[in-house]
């Protein structure tokens, strides 16, 4: 299975990065996860949010991987624990998907895309900086891994 993380945000602060390869190293090679990163669109008063999220989705759809799963991370997404992560994780394996997770922009991801992703994934009902969630979500799926193979890294 092949996964791949599309995330919009460029510049990332050191801990960001380092937390986010350390994280992916440890995943076995059947699972690595590829970071796909797409440039923000340039923000001012003049530029309504509806069309911040419009350049952005073109360039979001033009770097999903063909036949690829979509889980799309929002705010109103299903939220699970990390048991059922790693559930959906095995069922995603066996099936033979690739699976491509994406996190939108400062203002989120088009409702069109949205509705087309295969789900829709919470983290918290908290609001998260982007930085923070791409470091959640691969430890997440390492963590959920680490549950499949029964490794003591999760304890419950």
């Amino acid at each position: 299975m092949h996964m791949h993380l599309i995330t919009v945000g460029k510049r990332m602060p050191g801990w960001v990065k380092e937390s986010f390869t350390d994280y992916n190293k440890r995943l076995p090679d059947e699972l690595h996860l590829s970071l796909i990163e797409i440039t923000p669109a340039t923000r001012s008063k003049n530029n309504p949010a509806s069309k911040n999220i419009a350049e952005e989705d073109k360039k979001i759809r033009v770097a999903v991987p063909k036949r690829s799963m979509i889980i799309a991370l929002d705010e109103k997404g299903k939220q699970f624990n990390s048991t059922d992560l790693s559930k959906k994780m095995e069922s995603w394996s066996q099936q033979g998907c690739d699976v491509t997770f994406v996190i939108g922009g400062a203002d989120g991801l088009a409702d069109d895309f949205k509705k087309a992703a295969d789900m829709l994934w919470s983290l918290s009902s908290l609001t998260l900086p982007h930085a923070l969630v791409r470091v959640i979500v691969v430890e997440q799926i390492y963590r959920a891994w680490t549950i499949m193979k029964n490794h003591p890294y999760h304890r419950e």
